[in-house]
């Protein structure tokens, strides 16, 4: 008897890359199938808050807001290690003055939007869909945008200029990667069945690390405005050996930052962490 569950995750190269031998049915699923829902990270947030999906990207933000729903899965994360969102704009903006400025954001249980506020304190925002936010910033409703996926490697192009790399930023404030987004699962699947989908979605992610090149070619399909070259580079950022397992320095980085956020009031309540597996 197969037991079907729902796998939520954004519709992006490195999540495609992640569960391409899922999607593919490369490996052995045991008894489970998958049905793949794609949505842009906030909406997938959104979703988590409700309990909608049985298996979910999330952001680590959001996390901190679905305690009682889902569990962390140890594998899936997305890192920025020394690299992370971006803030551009088209004017000439310090950071000092970034907060005095209308600032297009994908989303506000984004990390990005967390790790933004945690950086500039409060500031005017505008919620734009991820892939609009260039436009946003170019045609002057806003007078700068927070990028996050593809966006990183690909503001350069545009003429734009970085006000603040939140990577960089995270990581000379705190000599950690920013944690910015994780896999969950249900928690009221049970022990035995959360374990079970962790495994299959960590030998998901270890087939494209050792299937590379077909894995790229087929996340491709996601890779917005991006060649090979690029769209590999963009996989590499965010699926390497911290998407595998957290460690104990990336377990540490997400109770930095969730941490932080309580402090500074950006989060309601303190989060202990609750991970599949311990």
């Amino acid at each position: 008897m197969t037991t079907h569950l729902t796998l939520g995750h954004s519709p992006d190269p490195d999540d495609a890359f992640m569960f391409y031998a899922l999607a593919k049915d490369l490996i052995d699923q045991r008894g489970y199938s998958f049905e793949h829902i794609l949505q842009d990270i906030e909406t997938l947030n959104r979703r988590a808050m409700k309990g909608e999906l049985d298996i979910t990207a999330i952001s680590v933000h959001a996390y901190a807001s679905v305690l009682d729903k889902y569990a962390l899965l140890p594998s899936g994360s997305s890192m920025g290690d020394g690299y992370g969102p971006m803030v551009v704009t088209n004017r000439d903006i310090s950071l000092d003055d970034l907060a005095n400025y209308k600032i297009s954001v994908p989303g506000t249980m984004t990390t990005a939007f967390l790790a933004l506020s945690l950086c500039i304190g409060k500031f005017e925002y505008e919620v734009v869909p991820f892939d609009q936010i260039f436009e946003h910033v170019e045609s002057g409703k806003s007078d700068a945008g927070l990028i996050i996926h593809e966006g990183q490697l690909t503001w350069s192009q545009r003429g734009l200029n970085l006000v603040v790399d939140l990577g960089v930023w995270w990581q000379e404030e705190t000599g950690l990667p920013l944690p910015l987004g994780a896999n969950t699962i249900r928690k009221d699947f049970g022990k035995k069945t959360m374990e079970e989908v962790s495994d299959l979605l960590t030998e998901s992610i270890q087939y494209s690390l050792d299937h590379r090149e077909e894995a790229v070619q087929y996340a491709l399909s996601w890779a917005r405005d991006m060649e090979v070259d690029l769209a590999d580079k963009f996989v590499g950022m965010y699926v390497n050996h911290w998407t595998l397992d957290y460690g104990e320095r990336g377990r540490e980085a997400i109770r930095t930052l969730l941490r932080k956020g309580y402090e500074k009031g950006l989060i309601p309540n303190p989060v202990e962490l609750e991970f599949v597996g311990g």
